[in-house]
C-alpha cells in the first residue's frame, strides 16, 4: 500500500484476520494482541483468553473502541474497504496485508516484526519457511504439473483462481488448478464431465465450507468414473498465510507423496 509504519514495540494490536492472530502469537506478541474476531481459533486454547470483536467482515466498533488498539490488522482478501477506511478514520493504524505468492510471507514476517519489535523473531520463521519451501519443490521436480480441481463451496459449486494465494500454494507442489482462465478470483464451475475429465484430482476443502468424507461419499456415488479422484485437503493448511504457511508447505509435500 506504500504506508511506513514506525515501529511501535509498546503497542496494542487487534488482529481481524485469523492466520495474522497466529501469526502474532508466533512472533513472541501474545501479551501486545487484545482482540480478534470470532475466527481466530488458533494458536487453540491462547487464543481464547482475546475479547471478540466479531466476524472477519462486521465488527462491534464500541467493542473494538474499549480495547483502545494502537494498531489493527486487516487484510484485500478479507476485510470490506469501507470498513478498512472507517477504521483509518478512527484514528486507528491500519496495517494492510495482501500475500499473494507463497514467497510473500517472507516480506509479511518482516512487516510485522518489523514494526512491533520482533525481527529476531521474524528471520527464525523466515528460516523455517525457506526450510519447508526447499523440500516441498524437491518433490515435483521433472515431473509433469499435475490438474487439480480445488472446491471451496457448494450450492453453487466454487473454486478458486490462478491468481489466488491457495492456486499459488498448490502449484508449489506441482497441482495445478483449474480453470486455466476465469473472470472472478473464486468463480462458480459445474461438476461436468469436460472438467472432471481434464482433473487428476478433485480436492475438497475444509474450509471455507466444511467439506468431510461424507462429500466426497456422495461424489463417488453421483459421479462414478470419477470417483478415485476425490480427496478431501486440509483448507486452512492451503489457505492461511503466515506462520501457518511453513506446517502448510510440509502439509502439502506429505499431502502428494502420498498421493502419487
Amino acid at each position: 500500500m506504500g504506508v511506513c509504519h514506525q515501529p511501535a514495540s509498546e503497542a496494542r494490536i487487534v488482529s481481524l484476520v485469523p492466520s495474522l492472530t497466529e501469526l502474532l502469537f508466533d512472533l513472541g506478541l501474545e501479551h501486545h494482541v487484545v482482540g480478534r474476531t470470532a475466527y481466530c481459533v488458533h494458536p487453540a486454547g491462547r487464543v481464547r483468553k482475546l475479547r471478540s470483536v466479531g466476524g472477519t467482515k462486521t465488527i462491534r466498533l464500541e467493542k473494538l473502541r474499549q480495547l483502545q488498539p494502537t494498531h489493527i490488522l486487516v487484510n484485500i482478501d478479507e476485510t470490506p474497504q469501507p470498513l478498512a477506511q472507517q477504521l483509518q478514520d478512527e484514528g486507528w493504524t491500519v496495517v494492510v496485508t495482501h500475500p499473494i505468492e507463497v514467497s510473500d510471507n517472507l516480506a509479511l514476517y518482516r512487516l510485522l516484526g518489523g514494526i512491533f519489535g520482533r525481527e529476531t523473531e521474524a528471520e527464525d520463521l523466515c528460516q523455517r519457511f525457506e526450510t519447508a519451501q526447499a523440500r516441498l519443490r524437491q518433490i515435483p521436480s521433472g515431473r509433469p504439473p499435475q490438474p487439480v480441481l480445488y472446491l471451496i463451496w457448494k450450492n453453487p459449486w466454487m473454486t478458486v483462481a490462478r491468481d489466488t494465494y491457495i492456486s499459488r500454494m498448490l502449484a508449489q507442489a506441482g497441482l495445478l488448478t483449474l480453470p486455466e482462465a476465469a473472470e472472478r478470483r473464486y468463480p462458480m464451475v459445474e461438476l461436468d464431465e469436460p472438467l472432471l475429465a481434464t482433473c487428476e484430482y478433485v480436492l475438497f476443502a475444509t474450509e471455507p465450507f466444511p467439506f468431510e468424507d461424507r462429500h466426497l461419499d456422495q461424489f463417488r456415488v453421483r459421479r462414478p468414473a470419477h470417483a478415485g479422484k476425490a480427496r478431501l485437503i486440509d483448507g486452512q493448511m492451503v489457505s492461511w498465510y503466515g506462520s501457518r504457511a511453513i506446517a502448510g508447505l510440509d502439509y502439502l509435500a506429505d499431502f502428494v507423496t502420498k498421493n502419487r
